[in-house]
C-alpha cells in the first residue's frame, strides 16, 4: 500500500513551490516516535514563505524541540494548488517534520498574527479531518490551542479554540505541556479535566468556561465564569529577564526564498513611545532590552549555525535601545568581518543619525524607511508620534548626504479627527522632502530621487486609546485615497501605494468582534473564503453575504463609536494597562495633546506596577 510520503512526493512536481511541503531542510528537528511522549503541531495559519519568517514560531519550536521526549513540527497552510490535490487524493494536513497527520497528534497550536487569517484556521482544521468546532470535537481529538497579538481580542475565535495562551508564550507553553504530559501518564487526564485545570495556569483562557450575556441594543452585559476555579480576568504572562529567556542557537533553513530570508536577533520587547493607534506598542509592554552582550552572541551563534549572510535586529523601535551605539559598534565589528549585511527594520526618525546611517551601511546598504504617519503636525499630535517636522527633515538629510537617493515613508489614512488637509499634508511633506533633495549641493549623483508613500487604512484596535473609535466608511476611504493621488499628480518622483481598504474594513471588524462574529466566520469558510489578507484572494462579496446570511451588522464592530464605559469583547483580559489610562490618552488625542515617551516621564499607563517592575520614572 502506498504510504503518505509516497503520494505527496508524486503530487509535488504539480504544484508551485514543492520545497514548500517535503521538509528535510537544514537545521530541521527529526526524532524517534517511539521515544516521544508529546507531540505538538505548531500550525502558521498563512504560507510557509510567510510563516517561515515569524521569530515566535522559531523561538517555540527550538524551546519545545529541547525536550527531549517532546516532538514540535511545523505546520503551514498550503496554497491553493496544493490544498486542491490534498483534497482530490484524501492526503490529510501533516507535519514537516515526520509527513505524519497532525490529527494523531496531542496538541495543535496556531500563531495567529493577523485577524484575515482566520479562515485558514478553520480551512487547516479541516484539512486535518477534524470538525471545526471546538463543542463538537471528540475526547480523543487534539487540544486546538491559540496564541500571537491578535488573541488579545480572541472572542471571535472562541467556537474553534480549546484555550488561548495570553502574553508572551515561553513559560507558559512549557507550563501547559507538563500538565498534560502529567495528567496522560497518571491516567488523570479527560479533556473537559485537562481544560480546567489549565485555567488555572495563568495566561491561559478557556473561552468554553465563560457566559457572555448580551444587552438589548447588542452590546456586551458582561462576561463571567460559570464555575468556582476560574479566574474572573485572565491575566497576560510576561517574559522577566529577556538575559535569561530561551532563544534558539539554530534557524530552520529553507531549500527556497521566503519573505525575511535572514538571521533574526530579538533585540527588545514592548515600546516606550506610547502611539494611540499602535496595538503592539501596548500589549507588549513593559519594555524590556537584552544586554549587547546577549545580542551579539545571539547573532553569531545563528549566523554560523545557518549560514546566513543578512542579520536583522528586530523589535517595535530597535533604535530605542538605551545601548544601540554600542551594540551596533561590537555587532558591525563581526557583521563587518564576516560580510554579513546589518539590518535595522524598525528605525525611529528623530533616532536616526550620520553615525546610525555608517554603521548599518558598512556591509551594504539597506533601503531606509520612516515612519511619520501623518502628514500634519496636528495629527501627529493627535496620534501621539511625538516626532516633528524639523526631525523628519534631518533624517532625510542626513539619509542624502550619506548617498541614499530615495525614501520609503510610511502613513495612515482615516486616523481619528483627519481632515482633508491632513490628506494633502502627505503629498505636501513629500515634495518639501523632495526640495530638501534637490536642493543640496552634496547630494548623491547619477542616482535619481524617489520618495515612496505607503498608506495604510486605519483599524482601530484593542488595547489603544483608539479602541472607542470607529473606521471611517468604505466610500469615505476611497474618496481620501483620490485626494491623495491627485495631490501628488505631476510629481513623478513620488510613487504613492495603498492598502486594500476593502480589507481593512474586515479587519476592524474582526479586530472588535464579539463571539457572534464566530458564525460569520465559520459561514465566510464555507463559502470558499481563505487567505483572505492576500489581495487576489480576497472575497469582499462573499464575506458581506456570510454577514448577511448569519444577520450580522457589520457596522456594528467596524463602524461605531464605543462609550468609555462599555463593557467590550476583552475586558476579561488583563494586559496589565488600566483601561483608564485609554480614556485618558483617547481625550488627549481628541485635545490634540502629547504624552512623552516613558524615558521622559511616567505616564502612568500602570504595566511595570502590574508587573512587579520599576517604572522609568
Amino acid at each position: 500500500m502506498e504510504n503518505l510520503r509516497e503520494k505527496i512526493e508524486k503530487l509535488l512536481l504539480k504544484v508551485k513551490s514543492p520545497s514548500r511541503y517535503i521538509g528535510g531542510e537544514l537545521n530541521s528537528v527529526v526524532k524517534d516516535k517511539s521515544k516521544v511522549d508529546v507531540r505538538f503541531a505548531f500550525c502558521f495559519p498563512d504560507a510557509y514563505d510567510v510563516g517561515m519568517s515569524h521569530i515566535g514560531m522559531k523561538i517555540l519550536y527550538s524551546l519545545k524541540n529541547a525536550r527531549e521526549n517532546w516532538w514540535c513540527e511545523r505546520v503551514f497552510a498550503p496554497w491553493v494548488d496544493f490544498e486542491e490535490l490534498m483534497r482530490e487524493n484524501d492526503i490529510p494536513l501533516y507535519g514537516l517534520e515526520s509527513l505524519d497527520p497532525i490529527k494523531d497528534f496531542d496538541f495543535i497550536g496556531f500563531t495567529v498574527q493577523y485577524e484575515l487569517c482566520y479562515t485558514n484556521i478553520l480551512n487547516m482544521l479541516d484539512l486535518a479531518g477534524l470538525n471545526v468546532l471546538a463543542a463538537e470535537r471528540g475526547e480523543n481529538d487534539p487540544v486546538v490551542i491559540a496564541g500571537g497579538p491578535c488573541v488579545c481580542n480572541p472572542e471571535p475565535l472562541c467556537d474553534f479554540i480549546d484555550l488561548f495562551v495570553i502574553g508572551e508564550g515561553e513559560e507558559v507553553n512549557i507550563e501547559l505541556m507538563e500538565l498534560y504530559e502529567k495528567m496522560k501518564k497518571s491516567g488523570e487526564y479527560t479533556k473537559k479535566a485537562f481544560l480546567l485545570r489549565a485555567a488555572g495556569i495563568k495566561g491561559i483562557y478557556v473561552p468554553s468556561l465563560y457566559n457572555v450575556s448580551y444587552l438589548e441594543d447588542g452590546r456586551i452585559e458582561k462576561v463571567e465564569p460559570v464555575c468556582g476555579g476560574v479566574p474572573e480576568k485572565v491575566t497576560k504572562r510576561i517574559i522577566a529577564d529577556l538575559d535569561k529567556v530561551f532563544y534558539p542557537e539554530s534557524f530552520v533553513v529553507p531549500f527556497s526564498e521566503i519573505v525575511h530570508d535572514r538571521a533574526v536577533v530579538e533585540v527588545l520587547r514592548g515600546c516606550i513611545r506610547g502611539c494611540r493607534f499602535c496595538q503592539a506598542g501596548f500589549i507588549y509592554r513593559p519594555f524590556r532590552e537584552k544586554s549587547t552582550g546577549t545580542i551579539v552572541n545571539e547573532a553569531k551563534a545563528l549566523c554560523e549555525s545557518t549560514g546566513y549572510e543578512e542579520l536583522s535586529l528586530a523589535s517595535l523601535s530597535t533604535s530605542d535601545h538605551s545601548d544601540i551605539e554600542e551594540m551596533l559598534t561590537e555587532m558591525t565589528g563581526y557583521t563587518e568581518g564576516e560580510r554579513v549585511n546589518l539590518a535595522l527594520p524598525s528605525m525611529r526618525i528623530d533616532r536616526f543619525n550620520k553615525n546610525l546611517m555608517e554603521q548599518l551601511s558598512k556591509v551594504r546598504k539597506s533601503g531606509l524607511t520612516f515612519a511619520p504617519e501623518a502628514g500634519t503636525q496636528r495629527l501627529r499630535d493627535v496620534i501621539n508620534k511625538n516626532i516633528d517636522e524639523e526631525e523628519i527633515m534631518s533624517a532625510c538629510k542626513t539619509a542624502f548626504e550619506g548617498g541614499y537617493a530615495g525614501v520609503k515613508l510610511y502613513f495612515m489614512m482615516g486616523l481619528p479627527t483627519e481632515t482633508d488637509e491632513d490628506i494633502i499634508g502627505i503629498a505636501d511633506l513629500a515634495k518639501r522632502i523632495a526640495d530638501l533633495y534637490f536642493n543640496m549641493k552634496n547630494r548623491p549623483r547619477g542616482q535619481k530621487l524617489s520618495i515612496s508613500i505607503s498608506c495604510a487604512t486605519f483599524v482601530p484596535k484593542p488595547f489603544t486609546p483608539f479602541q472607542f473609535e470607529p473606521q471611517i466608511s468604505i466610500d469615505e476611504i476611497n474618496r481620501r485615497q483620490k485626494l491623495l493621488l491627485d495631490s501628488t499628480k505631476g510629481k513623478r518622483y513620488i510613487n504613492v501605494s495603498y492598502h486594500n481598504f476593502r480589507i481593512s474594513i474586515l479587519e476592524a471588524a474582526l479586530a472588535k468582534g464579539d463571539r457572534r462574529l464566530g458564525a460569520v466566520i465559520k459561514r465566510a469558510w464555507e463559502r470558499g473564503c481563505k487567505f483572505d489578507g492576500w489581495d487576489e484572494m480576497y472575497r469582499y462579496d462573499e464575506w458581506m453575504a456570510a454577514f448577511a446570511d448569519t444577520g450580522t451588522d457589520i457596522d456594528f464592530y467596524a463602524h461605531r463609536a464605543m462609550d468609555y464605559d462599555e463593557v467590550t469583547p476583552w475586558d476579561h483580559l488583563d494586559y496589565m494597562i488600566d483601561k483608564s489610562f485609554f480614556v485618558r490618552e483617547n481625550k488627549k488625542a481628541k485635545e490634540g495633546k502629547v504624552t512623552k515617551s516613558c524615558r521622559e516621564m511616567c505616564s502612568g499607563c500602570g504595566v511595570n506596577k502590574a508587573a512587579g517592575r520599576e517604572c522609568f520614572g
